[in-house]
């Protein structure tokens, strides 16, 4: 089966005269810390949809594809599209589809005709079997994956004859969270999110797709894996310390990193669960400027000042914590930091993540304490409701951040600043931590 596509791809930085006063800047920061009330209102329940909505609901036939989805690769003039054909099966005694039943072959071009590319993949079909008692099997249609290559830099990307959602016509890139490990027999896990999804792992250099990098526009962004070995000796630092030592700054001057659990997180949901990664890995992304660090997991929005080992520092990333896209586990309202919520320590502890490492602060207002007793000076703005951001690259130094709650349309902005990199006063002095990498 041959599938045909029209693609003109591209990525660009949007340069913008940046002259709006009422916008504040990371150079006015750090910032007081803003705590927005608890509306009450917004609660909410959230509803799983039924298999007979039209939006989940399978509407292609036989083996026609569905649930096609783009990802990027490397750099801006390569991705990979994803999609499924035939049916999955739920049961105790079912048959796997056979992945090579159906061609994994995509036609490309830059106008419908003549589609003047062809790009082969591979195919797969993953299972979920669970040796307990009344869970049924479950075994996947056949998931195709192809690379795309030599894209041209300018343009849009559209598919033609089979249209999607969103993620049809623009790419999504993921990394493993908590919710994806689901053990089943044979200790297996993160099954369904490695059959699922296409990773740029190999052109990253990368041997996981726990871990991997790309390019687009002007960001070089770094994806980490919060649930396999973090430590210094485990080969995704080894893999950290060759990509970071490998980004061209004049090339992609920013530095973005992203993993699911929060390290600088102020609410009582998820405190200090992160801290033996944050142990293991920190030095190393501060030491090569990186400029912000997106997460999830915790279900509120949170934006931390340039924070550095729990210190203020103008050269430390901005932690920004979106976990609040909605989820029906409710959001996180309570805050470790007010009366009677702060966590008794050992309850931080989350054995998918390893070892136990939260401890009481060393220095600062909060030393000898597990919590602060009031709002973290490194905590900038935090709000408990769903919503969602958009970052939008400027130049090599300014980009806006803003982030919306999902109520509100989208002229009304919940938070909103300009992230500024000064590369003059924080790449040349930062020093970097003794390396093994070059051994390894």
């Amino acid at each position: 089966m041959t599938f045909r596509w029209f693609l003109v791809f591209s990525f660009s930085i949007a340069v913008a005269a940046i002259d709006d006063d009422l916008i504040p800047s990371t150079l006015d920061g750090p910032f007081e810390p803003v705590t927005v009330p608890y509306d009450v209102s917004l609660r909410g329940n959230a509803v799983d949809l039924p298999d007979t909505d039209p939006r989940v609901r399978r509407c292609v036939e036989g083996f026609e594809p569905e649930q096609i989805s783009v990802s990027l690769s490397v750099n801006y003039d390569s991705v990979w599209i994803s999609w499924i054909t035939g049916e999955f099966q739920i049961g105790n005694n079912i048959k796997p589809l056979n992945p090579n039943t159906v061609a994994s072959v995509v036609r490309y071009g830059r106008s419908r005709v003549p589609l003047t590319d062809e790009a082969s993949g591979y195919s797969l079909v993953y299972n979920q079997l669970y040796p307990f008692e009344g869970l049924q099997n479950y075994t996947s249609g056949i998931i195709h994956h192809v690379r795309l290559t030599g894209l041209r830099h300018s343009g849009y990307l559209t598919l033609t004859q089979f249209m999607q959602s969103l993620i049809s016509r623009t790419p999504i890139m993921v990394i493993e969270g908590n919710h994806e490990i689901e053990e089943q027999a044979g200790k297996q896990s993160f099954v369904a999110y490695r059959s699922r999804f296409a990773f740029p792992s190999e052109e990253s250099k990368s041997s996981s797709p726990f871990y991997y990098s790309f390019n687009a526009g002007g960001i070089h962004f770094i994806m980490l894996g919060a649930y396999v070995d973090y430590s210094k000796s485990a080969k995704q630092y080894k893999w950290l310390e060759r990509d970071l030592a490998n980004v061209d700054r004049s090339m992609t001057p920013w530095l973005v990193a992203a993993w699911h659990p929060p390290w600088y997180n102020t609410y009582t949901a998820h405190y200090k669960e992160a801290e033996c990664m944050r142990l293991e890995m920190e030095e190393l992304l501060y030491s090569y400027g990186v400029d912000i660090v997106f997460n999830g997991h915790v279900h509120a929005y949170e934006r931390s000042n340039r924070v550095y080992n729990y210190t203020l520092d103008p050269c430390g990333p901005v932690h920004i914590t979106v976990g609040d896209g909605g989820n029906r586990e409710k959001m996180a309202i309570e805050h470790a930091d007010e009366a009677a919520n702060c966590p008794e320590p050992s309850s931080t502890h989350d054995e998918d993540m390893g070892g136990f490492c939260a401890t009481n602060f060393t220095s600062g207002p909060a030393a000898g304490k597990f919590c602060w007793d009031q709002q973290p000076d490194y905590s900038a703005f935090r709000e408990s409701s769903f919503g969602h951001g958009i970052l939008e690259v400027k130049n090599e130094t300014w980009a806006l951040w803003t982030w919306y709650r999902n109520q509100d349309s989208s002229g009304k902005v919940g938070d909103q600043v300009y992230i500024v990199r000064q590369p003059e006063l924080c790449l040349g002095s930062i020093k970097l931590p003794k390396s093994s990498f070059a051994d390894s």
